[in-house]
């Protein structure tokens, strides 16, 4: 892994994220960030703005992949409305070809409507319905 490769300092240390299948990607992703996003679930404490390396372990890709991006988006503690504590990383952009990625993976499920782990759904059927 090449730190060096990464500009500023890490905060709170390296983010680890495993997604092992479709659903765990489609309740992660952030498509309607520039560049993708990824939800984490995370108890340590962030700052809109930080700057994080992330190590992601992708369904069948052999090796684990290298990130870097920066927080966007902080679901704390209690929030409620049975969502997860964490942080939203927008992907920096050289990253560029893991968000082609990660919608090669969710071919089919981006129009399905279901909630994630950062947007919600007031009614089960409806994408014109969900709140992000």
């Amino acid at each position: 892994m090449d730190m060096e490769a990464f500009s500023g300092s890490v905060r709170n240390g390296i983010l680890n994220l495993s997604i092992k299948d479709e659903q765990a990607l489609y309740a992660a992703y952030m498509p309607f960030v520039i560049n993708g996003g990824l939800f984490i679930a995370t108890r340590k404490n962030y700052n809109l703005g930080d700057e994080v390396f992330i190590l992601l372990d992708l369904m069948e890709e052999p090796d684990r992949l290298p990130l870097t991006g920066k927080v966007i988006w902080i679901t704390p503690k209690g929030m409620g409305g049975n969502r997860r504590e964490g942080v939203g990383i927008q992907l920096n952009e050289k990253h560029g070809d893991i968000q082609g990625k990660f919608e090669t993976y969710l071919a089919g499920l981006m129009e399905a409507g279901k909630p994630t782990n950062t947007c919600l759904l007031y009614t089960s059927d409806a994408a014109d319905d969900m709140q992000c």
